[in-house]
């Protein structure tokens, strides 16, 4: 077991030890169902990279789940202490929009806030006994990360030093016990070879569909019938593509794989804008609008 994994529970306070990521819509109702969520978190426990009352987890996201997943989530956390990363400025702007709309209270840390307005609003979360903050990766660089319940890594880091680098600024909190969830896409496999190979093992939590309510078009007509929110949702998905297409883990995290009209569905839009992907070149190659996989359109 590295140092890194090792101390990555000094920041996480859960209480909720028998519980599960897929756990977010319902209680459990059966015993059957109990069973099978104290054999996963069993199974967890025995995992060398966990940390002493820690429990180091990916879960595998379909794209046009992810924020009825995260959704479903953070309602049923809402007692709880939260962080959320996200892999840009505008992805923070539009979920702190949207969740607020959704009657979620959260605040929202980015690196194109003011310093002072940055520093306040963390200050306020670390002095909170629950809450939701979320950040972006750059913005979270640096800070003492407080005892929080879960953190979540929702977008793609742009490097493997960027999640070892998470790890390492949780040990500046006092120890406790709670979960730190990676959210991946089927075809994001291959990034948990990279992590075993840095000596960083996460068990899988399964999704289970039962618990993530059907509320899609819900989203889609908040958003679609609200100017600001929808202008919000173009430019944090144009940002999602732009951060993935630069990540440095192309071999983990290729742009050319993702299905934008999937994609689209994770901000709430039915229809994927352009994306000009490569702005050096005098034929500017764009992904997206027409939800076909790889789709690169040549504009003038």
């Amino acid at each position: 077991m590295s140092p890194t994994a090792a101390t990555m529970g000094s920041a996480i306070r859960g209480e909720e030890s028998e519980e599960t990521v897929y756990d977010t819509a319902a209680d459990v109702e059966s015993g059957e169902e109990m069973q099978e969520l104290e054999q996963q978190e069993e199974a967890g426990d025995e995992e060398p990279a966990n940390a002493e009352g820690l429990h180091l987890g990916y879960c595998i996201v379909p794209s046009e789940k992810r924020f009825l997943v995260l959704h479903a989530f953070l309602k049923r956390k809402l007692s709880k202490k939260v962080m959320v990363i996200f892999s840009s400025c505008s992805s923070v702007k539009f979920h702190a929009e949207l969740l607020g709309s959704l009657q979620m209270e959260c605040a929202g840390i980015h690196e194109k806030q003011k310093q002072k307005k940055r520093a306040a609003t963390f200050s306020n979360f670390c002095n909170s006994e629950k809450g939701i903050l979320l950040c972006t990766n750059v913005a979270a660089r640096g800070l003492d990360i407080p005892d929080v319940d879960y953190i979540v890594q929702y977008d793609p880091l742009n490097k493997l030093q960027d999640y070892i680098h998470n790890a390492e600024q949780t040990a500046r909190a006092e120890k406790g016990k709670g979960s730190v969830i990676l959210f991946l896409l089927p075809q994001e496999l291959e990034f948990l070879i990279s992590l075993t190979a840095a000596n960083i093992r996460l068990t899988e939590y399964e999704l289970h569909n039962k618990n993530v309510p059907s509320l899609q078009s819900n989203f889609e007509k908040i958003v679609g019938e609200n100017y600001f929110l929808h202008q919000l949702a173009q430019e944090a998905y144009r940002s999602y593509i732009l951060a993935y297409n630069s990540n440095a883990m192309k071999k983990n995290f290729n742009v050319h794989g993702l299905n934008f009209k999937d994609v689209a569905a994770s901000f709430s839009i039915r229809n994927p804008p352009k994306v000009n992907i490569d702005p050096e070149r005098r034929d500017k190659k764009k992904v997206g609008g027409g939800g076909k996989r790889q789709r690169i359109n040549a504009a003038a």
